[in-house]
């Protein structure tokens, strides 16, 4: 197994949750959590959805159009080499991966946490710094809200921006209301950023 950089979930909640304000307010269906998982997607068939696995693991799993891994029915469909994305994994990775796959939407890539993120040893590229996950650091955020914000807003407010991605669960409507001049339905991102919280 490789080891993954990324933040562990507790902290990619925020950032998510920040996210999912902002789109949520805007009108769009981007970014939410579900009872059993956090889900992001570009809206043009790239995605990544976070699910919680009990004992502080979760698995992060997703596609990226141009990525270079193929698993299962991806390998048959592309008629691409199949990079195993579970190999050497433990088994309570599977279950997410197995509930995703269907037909037209493909995994490409599959990490697991318990105590930091792994993944499998392949050399490919599985296209997860593509996706554009919010959540993998807050410049990440602020940029992605920040293009959200533009059909709202002429000019972004730095520090209003700054305040709506450093609240994230905690987000209020009136932070909402500044970044977004009035515009939108801030009420409506609180109550999507709140889902985060369980």
């Amino acid at each position: 197994m490789r080891p993954v950089d990324l933040p562990p979930p507790a902290s990619m909640r925020e950032g998510w949750a920040a996210f999912a304000a902002v789109a949520t307010a805007v009108g769009s269906a981007v970014c939410h959590a579900a009872e059993d998982r956090w889900h992001f997607d570009d809206g043009g068939g790239n995605w990544a959805d976070l699910v919680p696995v009990g004992g502080g693991r979760a698995v992060l799993l997703g596609w990226d159009r141009e990525g270079e891994t193929y698993f299962r029915g991806a390998a048959s469909y592309f008629d691409r080499p199949e990079t195993d994305l579970l190999a050497g994994a433990p088994d309570w990775w599977a279950p997410p991966v197995e509930e995703a796959e269907r037909p037209y939407h493909w995994v490409g890539f599959v990490y697991g946490f318990d105590g930091g993120w792994t993944r499998a040893d392949y050399a490919a590229s599985d296209g997860f710094a593509r996706v554009g996950l919010p959540a993998v650091s807050a410049q990440a955020c602020r940029e992605l809200c920040a293009e959200f914000c533009a059909d709202a807003v002429a000019t972004v407010d730095p520090v209003a921006l700054g305040a709506v991605v450093a609240a994230g669960t905690q987000v209020t409507e009136s932070q909402l209301a500044a970044l977004l001049g009035g515009e939108g339905d801030p009420a409506a991102g609180v109550a999507a950023a709140r889902r985060f919280l369980g």
